[in-house]
């Protein structure tokens, strides 16, 4: 990495579980990244708000509950409604094959099911972070 890079990860909604969004948290810091836990339960409101005051670079979202159609889709529209287009969003949970096409096209960036290694995830994150700065160069 060329510098720290600060990721946002949240539950939003109504799902309580939250295992995954720790594991994931603690592999991110392990790798290096500064990491920020919003904790459960959050609006898309409060997680773009959270982005926004923590100046965070990318924002990781989980949900098991199946609303992922819907809360991945608010929270991109709330960061764009706060000018924060250039966060890298990516998300994961339980997510089928077919709506992955449909979150992409919301602006979701990556989508990581059950199964996938934590070296996918903070390579792909890396690799997505330093593009997103040798464009803003």
């Amino acid at each position: 990495m060329d510098r720290r890079y600060r990721v946002v990860v949240a539950k939003p909604g109504l799902d309580g579980h939250d295992r995954g969004i720790k594991v994931i948290a603690r592999g991110l810091r392990d790798a290096g990244f500064e990491v920020i836990y919003t904790g459960l339960f959050q609006t898309p409101e409060q997680v773009a708000e959270a982005v926004l005051q923590e100046d965070a670079d990318a924002v990781g979202l989980s949900v098991l509950s199946g609303a992922h159609r819907t809360l991945f889709p608010r929270v991109v529209d709330e960061l764009r409604a706060r000018g924060l287009d250039d966060v890298v969003v990516f998300g994961g949970g339980i997510i089928p094959d077919a709506d992955v096409a449909d979150l992409r096209a919301a602006g979701v960036a990556a989508i990581f099911t059950p199964g996938a290694s934590m070296a996918s995830i903070t390579d792909w994150l890396t690799e997505a972070l330093e593009a997103r700065e040798a464009r803003s160069r």
